[in-house]
């Protein structure tokens, strides 16, 4: 599993939300793979920082400190425009250079836009900010998008845009199913997933789309075949397939076992159940068969999950 080291730059009345939404996704993938994924806080002055809503933190290591990354996260703050013309926001720029990736979250894009480093590339930030961005920065392509890449520079806006870059910046490090399995994990809590049905489930997207996705949850233990679900669905098997595709980037076939593997994990990690059981549980012919899909589509073996370890 490919090491990450991280460094995240916040300024004065940062947003929480954001900032969970953009760690969270990696502590998943670190927690579930045992993957060597790390980060530290950097303020720009080495001073504690407050949120919007007031919790301090206090950087864990100085700007000095703060060597080359694989990733640099710039989470800009409500007082933007007055700290990107701070000296010692200025002195962050070299930040820039010692990062392979960086992303600018919330207003974090004006930072690297007063750094002169979006000239000529294409960007986005909060919403609340793209005119006035657009207007204070005319060499840069300001784009309404949720979040955007050009080349090592990715931007977004508020939380919910920061949790869909992360996602996708997994997905390409990492691999869809890691990525998959990270969404996932904000979309139900698998300890108390037991008994509780498709309804702990709450998918985003079109209507289509979570119609089938809940036939799916509904049909984890006896998987149905695609053809099955297309006719509950009330879609032709093209038609499903084109909405997977073009929602969820992966076909529903896919999904549908990213979804049972995922299952089996939750079971795993949470429940005392020998894999024999699991594995039926999650529409597996037996534990062999289960271990085998699993290891393929995550990279390790499905006992690592479990916490007490008698398996079979």
């Amino acid at each position: 599993m490919t090491p990450l080291k991280a460094n995240i730059l916040l300024f004065e009345k940062f947003s929480n939300m954001l900032l969970a939404c953009l760690l969270e996704p990696l502590r998943v993938v670190r927690d579930q793979t045992g993957a060597d994924i790390s980060w530290s806080i950097v303020t720009p002055n080495n001073n504690a920082v407050r949120s919007s809503s007031g919790l301090r933190l206090s950087p864990d290591i100085t700007r000095a400190e703060a060597g080359s990354c694989d990733l640099l996260m710039v989470v800009g703050g409500d007082d933007f425009r007055q700290n990107s013309s701070d000296p010692a926001s200025r002195r962050c720029a070299a930040l820039i250079k010692r990062a392979k990736t960086v992303i600018g979250a919330d207003t974090g894009a004006w930072f690297l836009a007063s750094w002169g480093l979006l000239e000529g590339r294409r960007a986005t930030l909060h919403w609340q900010t793209l005119a006035e961005f657009a207007e204070a920065f005319p060499g840069v392509e300001t784009l309404p998008d949720r979040f955007v890449r050009d080349g090592s520079i990715w931007t977004c806006g508020g939380a919910s845009t920061a949790m869909d870059l992360m996602i996708a910046f997994i997905s390409e490090r990492y691999g869809d199913a890691l990525a998959h399995d990270a969404a996932s994990m904000f979309l139900h809590d698998g300890s108390r997933f037991e008994g509780l049905g498709s309804g702990s489930m709450q998918p985003k997207g079109s209507q289509n789309l979570r119609r089938c996705i809940s036939i799916m949850a509904e049909n984890v233990e006896t998987p149905l075949q695609i053809e099955d679900i297309s006719k509950r669905a009330n879609l032709s098997v093209r038609s499903l397939s084109r909405i997977f595709v073009k929602e969820l980037g992966m076909p529903p076939q896919r999904y549908y076992q990213l979804m049972r593997l995922s299952r089996a994990r939750d079971l795993v990690a949470h429940t005392d159940l020998v894999l024999n059981e699991v594995a039926m549980r999650c529409g597996y012919s037996s534990a062999q068969s289960l271990s085998k899909a699993f290891s393929r589509q995550f990279g390790v073996s499905i006992g690592s999950t479990r916490k007490h370890k008698q398996m079979w």
